[in-house]
């Protein structure tokens, strides 16, 4: 059994044998923090989930090497400077990172992990980095994920934490999750950072399936904008600390569940955080010909510009979502078509119900987050995605983002 703590104070959060911290070290212009760190007491067994973008950020290249190790005891992040698109220097940078940190935690440099998120295209201030790391070290604590998360935000308005724990033959476990995005989102992952630690002994073997199965149900069902990032990283760490250990399929089981519904929290955190958005909406598909359909609808669905500036209008405009579920390229039956905003029906067999409905939707999309669903009658597929709105202060963060 385990319990999702969102905390209010997220201050108090905490997973044994972990410590972290963030400071300002001057790659931001506002000298908010920027640069966070990760530490775990002991080498800690690992996995990692990157970016499907042919082009990447300097550290995605570095860590896709190191964590063929499952080893890892430390990650290093910046925001400010994605270190992406700046050639060999920026793969030398990310690796004097690493080396930098491991130098000060007296730790092998194999073993320290690097992420970066911001501007694209921009030389790393190195120099920062390496005047500011003794400061970073002596920084850490084991209540210093809060510091983290807000290191690690770009245009993120808040930071994203949320923690849990389950019970394993009288131990208790706790995996810890922290991560930022709030724009260039979309499935495959999203731009984003996320990083979990947790005390319970799981093998890299099995971190890495987990992981893999966990990222596909939360980080790669979310969109913002329908842009896929550079620099994308999930990384999850496990020390064993807690002496809690998974002998059967029922541990399995516990652990998967639990991984799924931390990510799942932290993505719809992102969304909801999404630059400029109102609402967090879920796009939810069934009765299509499998699953894969159903996906392939939902993610148009979420990702038409059309629909998104609807939902931000509060305009119940079911002509924009069928239209867009007729261009996801997979086979449908208009005829047959039904559409809810949460439980009202609007559409039935591919007809408005009425202005009575029309009304009633428009009192849902009023609502802070909600569901649309569209059932397509035609068989046992299922999917969803969450999106929000496209608002006018998205183009006005985007329009402004290096300036």
């Amino acid at each position: 059994m385990s319990i999702l703590r969102e905390m209010d104070n997220m201050k108090k959060i905490l997973c044994p044998g972990f410590k972290a911290a963030g400071i300002a070290s001057g790659l931001k212009k506002n000298v908010e923090k920027d640069l966070g760190l990760i530490f775990s007491t002991v080498p800690a067994n690992a996995a990692g989930v990157f970016t499907r973008n042919r082009v990447q950020g300097a550290h995605i290249l570095l860590d896709r090497e190191r964590i063929k190790s499952g080893l890892c005891q430390a990650v290093v992040i910046n925001s400010g400077n994605a270190n992406c698109c700046t050639g060999k220097q920026g793969i030398n940078d990310a690796k004097n990172m690493a080396r930098l940190c491991a130098s000060e935690l007296g730790i092998s440099e194999e073993l320290v992990l690097v992420a970066s998120t911001g501007v694209i295209g921009e030389p790393l201030p190195i120099n920062k980095i390496e005047t500011a790391t003794p400061g970073l070290v002596k920084a850490l604590a084991s209540e210093g994920f809060y510091d983290l998360a807000r290191a690690i935000m770009t245009t993120d308005t808040v930071p994203k934490m949320v923690s849990t724990q389950g019970n394993i033959e009288g131990k208790t476990f706790t995996i810890t999750g922290i991560a930022k995005g709030a724009g260039m989102i979309c499935p495959s992952m999203a731009t984003m950072l996320c990083f979990v630690c947790t005390d319970l002994k799981v093998s890299p073997e099995f971190l890495h399936k987990s992981l893999n199965s966990a990222t596909k149900r939360s980080f790669n069902r979310i969109t913002i904008d329908g842009d896929m990032s550079t620099n994308d990283t999930v990384i999850i760490m496990a020390n064993g600390l807690s002496k809690a250990t998974m002998t059967s399929s029922s541990h399995n089981h516990l652990f998967q569940n639990m991984l799924d519904n931390v990510l799942t929290s932290l993505a719809k955190k992102i969304v909801k955080d999404g630059e400029g958005a109102t609402k967090l909406v879920e796009i939810v598909v069934k009765g299509a010909l499998s699953d894969t359909d159903a996906y392939k609808i939902a993610g148009i669905v979420a990702n038409s510009n059309l629909v998104k500036t609807a939902f931000f209008g509060e305009d119940a405009n079911w002509g924009r979502i069928i239209a867009a579920a007729g261009r996801a390229d997979v086979p449908i039956n208009p005829d047959k078509i039904d559409i809810f905003f949460d439980d009202i029906m609007m559409v039935k067999n591919g007809l408005g119900c009425g202005k009575a409905a029309e009304a009633a939707s428009t009192k849902v999309l009023k609502k802070p987050e909600f569901t649309v669903l569209i059932d397509l009658h035609q068989g046992k597929g299922f999917s969803s995605v969450f999106t929000c709105d496209f608002s006018i202060d998205y183009i006005k963060i985007n329009a402004d983002y290096r300036s």
